[in-house]
């Protein structure tokens, strides 16, 4: 499993939250406490919005504890919306293009999670796709296609819902498989405008999620395990949550797949 963390507020310079800390993402990449495994070292990557819709975007194969760039980077770059996160690879190469987030237009996505019984429904997946999304295709990862499936839902009109079908899409291929639907999925994303989280599970182990104030700039962190155990004040997401972050506040909201609520109500 991975580690990530999302920053909204007041610009501040990237290392204030991804580098400095006691326990920063960077620290996480060697020693997460929250995860399956302690390491996190296929890769890394960065967007960040600035004065342009599009985010930046800088991804490396390298483990985020040994590049000399990233460190720099986060010295120098200031930003009001940014995402960053370290690789566990629980499928698909070590490579560029494997690595989160994946952006398409202003919109960026990364995740800590897993599709369970991928190699046997990716396929499917990749196929229901429309032709313009699955243009966009660039990597192997069961993340990246998670994000594609959003997309193609109408992430963009409609967040929550877009993920709720998305989800509802796995668990048909899935069914479709012969397979008991298992999904874990606790993922950041944005438009540069907002910043959404969403954390959820098939089973009784959702990935862990987390939220904060910053203690200077007015600012709010979403992060799969708190960098600053000793002075933040951490706030558990719930599983089978959807967060919405805005500069007027968050709101957290029930999150359930589309089919789910449907078999409820019948």
């Amino acid at each position: 499993m991975c580690r990530w963390a999302a920053y909204l507020g007041e610009a501040v310079f990237l290392e204030d939250i991804l580098t400095a800390p006691c326990h920063s993402l960077i620290a996480q990449s060697h020693c997460a406490q929250e995860a399956k495994s302690p390491t996190n070292g296929d890769g890394f990557g960065l967007a960040w919005y600035g004065d342009r819709p599009q985010p930046g975007l800088y991804r490396d194969i390298l483990p985020a504890w040994s590049d000399p760039n990233l460190k720099s980077l986060c010295r120098q770059i200031k930003s009001g919306l940014f995402l960053a996160h370290v690789r566990a690879s629980t499928g698909g190469a070590t490579s560029r293009m494997n690595c989160h987030p994946f952006i398409s237009g202003s919109w960026s996505f990364m995740h800590n999670g897993q599709i369970g019984g991928f190699e046997k429904i990716r396929r499917a997946l990749e196929n229901s796709l429309s032709d313009a999304v699955f243009d966009q295709r660039e990597g192997t990862t069961d993340s990246e296609l998670f994000f594609l499936l959003m997309l193609d839902e109408g992430l963009a009109g409609d967040p929550q819902g877009a993920t709720s079908r998305a989800t509802a899409r796995v668990f048909d291929a899935s069914r479709r498989a012969g397979l008991e639907p298992a999904l874990k999925l606790t993922a950041a994303f944005s438009d540069g405008q907002a910043l959404h989280a969403v954390r959820y599970a098939t089973d009784a182990h959702a990935p862990t999620l987390y939220t904060s104030s910053l203690r200077t700039g007015g600012g709010r962190c979403i992060v799969s395990e708190p960098f600053d155990r000793e002075g933040g004040d951490w706030q558990a997401i719930p599983p089978s949550s959807f967060v919405t972050m805005k500069g007027e506040g968050m709101a957290i909201r029930p999150f359930a797949p589309a089919s789910a609520r449907l078999a409820l109500a019948v």
